[in-house]
Formats: C-alpha cells, sequence, structure tokens
C-alpha cells in the first residue's frame, strides 16, 4: 500500500466521525494557541520595558536614596570615641552641585536634581485632569531623560533661579485640559497655583500598560518645591555621563562625590543607589525571559491535555475498527500499513489543531491584551507547531501499534 492510499484512508476514517476529530483538534489548538499568545504577550511586555528604560539613554545614571535595612538609621563612620549613629543622609541640591563640578567628575555631562508629586489636580477654564506625575528639575532633564518638546519650548536656567511657574505638559495633559487648543502660553491651575504652558512633549506612549508616560507636567525645581512638594530631600538626581563609553568612569565619579559628602567608607554603608541604564536592561531582560519561559510552560499543559485526548480517541477508534482491521489484514494489508494508517490519523489531528492555533494566535495577537501589545516570536510559532505533530506521532503511536499487532482471526470474531 502507497503512501497516499494510506493518507487517503486516513483522511476518510477520520472524516466518518466529524465531531469527534473536531474536539480532539480543538485540544491541540487550545494548547498550541496559547503557547504562542502567552509567548507573545510576555515578548510584547518585555519590549515595553525596554523601550522605556531606553528612553533614559544609554549614558544616563539615576542616583536615588537608599535607607537599607536599618529603618532609615545607619552607622557613622567609627571614630576614636566609637562614633555617633546617625541618621541617613538625604539626596539634597548640594549634592547635585557637587556632581556638576567638572573638577570632581569631569566624565559628568549634566546633572538634574528631580522632585516628583503624584496624582496632582490640574484645572483650565473648566476643564479638569488629575496629573499622574508632576516633576521639579533643571532644564538638563528634558535631554538626559530622553523628552523632546514637540511644540513650545522647554523652561531655562533663568526660570529656575527665579522660581517662576512655567510648565512643560504631556500630551495626555494637553488632551484633556485643552481638546483641540494650542496650549503654549495660556495658563493652568495646578493644585490651585498658577502655571504657564510653554511647551508639550512629543507622545512617548503607554509604558507597559500601567503607567503613561504622557501623563506628565515638569516644572522648574523651586517652583514645585514652593507649590507642591516642600524644601525637602530629592527623590532622584539624574546624571547624564559625556557618552556611554564614559559611564563607568561618570558612575565611579558619582560614587567618590558622594561616599565624601555622605561619610560613607569602612563600615559605613552607602545610604543612596546608582542606577545605571544598562545594568537594568541587563536584568529587565533575565526577569523577563524567565517569565516568558514560565507562561510558556503553564501553556504547554494545554498541549500535553490535548495529547492525552488524542490517545484516548484514537484507542476507542481502534476499538470501534477493529473488524474493518481484520478484514483488511486477512486480504493481505502488511503491519506496516495498519500501523501507519492510525498513525497519520493522530498526526493529522494534531496537526491540523496546530495550525488553526497558529492562526488563531497570530490573530490574537493583533489586538492589545491587559495593556500590552503582543509580539509574536517566530521561534515559538516553530515550536509549538513542531510539539503539535511530535504529540500526534507520540501519543497516535500506542493506539496505531495497538491496532498493527491485532490478529487477523480475533478482529474478524470481534463484535
Amino acid at each position: 500500500m502507497s503512501a497516499v492510499e494510506i493518507v487517503r484512508f486516513a483522511f476518510r476514517g477520520l472524516a466518518a466521525n466529524k465531531m469527534r476529530s473536531a474536539l480532539t483538534t480543538l485540544g491541540i489548538l487550545i494548547g498550541v494557541a496559547a503557547v504562542i499568545l502567552l509567548v507573545a504577550v510576555g515578548e510584547g511586555s518585555s519590549q515595553s520595558i525596554q523601550r522605556n528604560i531606553q528612553q533614559l539613554g544609554a549614558n544616563t545614571l539615576t542616583v536615588s536614596s537608599s535607607t537599607g535595612g536599618g529603618g532609615g538609621f545607619r552607622m557613622a563612620r567609627p571614630q576614636q570615641d566609637g562614633g555617633p549613629r546617625t541618621q541617613a543622609r538625604p539626596l539634597t541640591v548640594d549634592d547635585a552641585r557637587a556632581l556638576a563640578d567638572r573638577t570632581a567628575a569631569p566624565h559628568v555631562s549634566s546633572v538634574s536634581p528631580v522632585v516628583s508629586a503624584t496624582s496632582q489636580a490640574a484645572s483650565y477654564e473648566g476643564a479638569s485632569h488629575a496629573v499622574q506625575q508632576v516633576v521639579g528639575t533643571y532644564p538638563s532633564y528634558f535631554e538626559a531623560s530622553n523628552k523632546p518638546v514637540a511644540k513650545g519650548t522647554y523652561f531655562f536656567n533663568d526660570d529656575v533661579l527665579a522660581a517662576r511657574k512655567v510648565v512643560v505638559i504631556g500630551q495626555t495633559v494637553a488632551e484633556n485640559l485643552f481638546g483641540a487648543l494650542d496650549p503654549v502660553g495660556r495658563q493652568i491651575t495646578i493644585t490651585g497655583v498658577p502655571f504657564t504652558v510653554v511647551g508639550v512633549l512629543k507622545e512617548a506612549g503607554a509604558t507597559g500598560g500601567f503607567q503613561d508616560a504622557d501623563d506628565v507636567a515638569i516644572a522648574p525645581l523651586p517652583s514645585v518645591q514652593q507649590s507642591l512638594t516642600g524644601f525637602g530631600p530629592l527623590d532622584q538626581i539624574l546624571v547624564k555621563a559625556g557618552s556611554a563609553d564614559d559611564v563607568a568612569a561618570a558612575q565611579a565619579e558619582v560614587t567618590s562625590v558622594l561616599d565624601q559628602r555622605h561619610g560613607v567608607g569602612g563600615a559605613v554603608a552607602a545610604d543612596y543607589q546608582i542606577l545605571n541604564q544598562a545594568t537594568l536592561q541587563e536584568t529587565v531582560s533575565a526577569a523577563t525571559s524567565t517569565f516568558t519561559v514560565l507562561l510558556a510552560a503553564v501553556a504547554a499543559i494545554s498541549l500535553l491535555v490535548g495529547g492525552i485526548g488524542i490517545t484516548n480517541i484514537m484507542l476507542v477508534t481502534v476499538t470501534e475498527r477493529t473488524r474493518e482491521i481484520g478484514i483488511r489484514k486477512a486480504i493481505g494489508a502488511p503491519r506496516g500499513a495498519i500501523l501507519g494508517q492510525f498513525l497519520v490519523e493522530a498526526t493529522l489531528l494534531s496537526l491540523i489543531g496546530g495550525l488553526l492555533g497558529v492562526a488563531i494566535a497570530v490573530t490574537g495577537a493583533q489586538f492589545t491584551i491587559a495593556g500590552i501589545t503582543p509580539v509574536v516570536v517566530p521561534s515559538s510559532v516553530v515550536l509549538a507547531l513542531g510539539v503539535s505533530v511530535a504529540i500526534g506521532l507520540f501519543f497516535g503511536s500506542y493506539p496505531a501499534n495497538r491496532a498493527a499487532k491485532l490478529r487477523p482471526i480475533e478482529a474478524l470474531r470481534f463484535e
């Protein structure tokens, strides 16, 4: 019996029980679609996070306070009298000025002290909006954080020195407060304080579905401190190295300056931390890869269940067609033909289910899922489809072998 005839008999066998074949195929379909879609969601999430990190640039360092595990206290540098226990020092504008000293930190290009306030009420002529984040900083922040202006301009150093109430807003804020109007030159109030809009940021987009990067307002540091946060410690200091090759040297210089200013050394732990964007990207990549693999492993269970379903259905099929098998063997059908027919039937079930699963997964990836745009990974499609075919062969081999081993005389007696 030729291979074409074996395939023809297999199709005929599947067509004899269309509903049962369709339900068996459904199990593989769901498994393949789940694997591809979940991997796509994981990849989409990873790429979104990576894009948000890259917005700060490869040559940017973020310095933030770190109180360690001592409830906000640390042991000061040991001295002869035993050394007093002092509170961890917060980051200050003086720290930022020290980091901007080109003598102490020649590889540092710019320094931007940052304070921020969340969920601040803003309004303009009856329209209101809760701004997700209001940032107080210096003009160098726009370049260091890669936030270009689409309309208007940034504020300048003179605005910082004079503590002028000027602000650059994101696209989300502009749309909610002004609609189709041009915001530049108009005055808004933030928590009751008037600010004049001098610029609108270029659209950045959502950050992984959890935060809108365009829902932001950026104003001179003293203005935000006077109106919203008070003159307390800084939230961050954004440091930009001269180039990507200078990041390591700049980080060493920042560490040296802050260690000296905060009395760090010996048994005294640092009360700040420096976040290197390149290191963060590597960490996030490793974490998201692990997360994606976990999602794929969970989805693969569906494929296993589908394979068990194939075994079950093929065993039922062999039992139902025992007499047919006996007649075919009695008229000379070789063992290989019987084995091949049932293997082909099982493989066709999984292959058809796999192809339909791929089609559904690719279609589903065109839509946003939980705020994330899925990115189909070609290797996951090939792997899922290959595994589905392998499952058909593996789980179909036992029923097929059982059918091939039937003795003709016993099969003919079967009712």
